[in-house]
């Protein structure tokens, strides 16, 4: 994963605006159980802010992603803010043109509906 993350791989990044909030509560939630000391969570949380506004794309939550990820829900057995990380992925998919996103996430369920749903997948695990 960190590979594919680096700037000299030259991909864009896209994150939903929903990765914010998500990375956010795990950071915060490992502070909570002492896992990681305060200090190393500023750190975390600074460094994961400036990436969000200079190496990623942000793509915003909108009714398309609502709409694709209730629709998901139907058909995988997903949770809910999974079913919207697929489906930013999904709604990027079907306007972003010749550009083909790979969905990566470590997570075999989430992997799976992606591949069902014919997106290229990566498990950074």
């Amino acid at each position: 994963m960190l590979r594919t993350a680096r700037r000299a791989a030259r991909n864009r990044l896209v994150v939903l605006s929903l990765s914010r909030i998500e990375c956010r509560a795990a950071i915060r939630r490992r502070e909570r159980m002492g896992e990681v000391s305060a200090h190393a969570t500023t750190t975390i949380l600074d460094k994961l802010e400036s990436h969000m506004q200079s190496r990623f794309l942000v793509q915003p939550l909108n009714e398309s992603v609502f709409q694709t990820a209730t629709d998901l829900l139907d058909r995988y057995d997903l949770r809910a803010y999974d079913s919207l990380q697929l489906a930013g992925c999904l709604v990027l998919k079907a306007t972003s043109g010749r550009d083909q996103p790979v969905f990566v996430c470590a997570d075999r369920d989430l992997l799976a509906a992606a591949s069902g749903e014919g997106l290229e997948v990566h498990d950074p695990a």
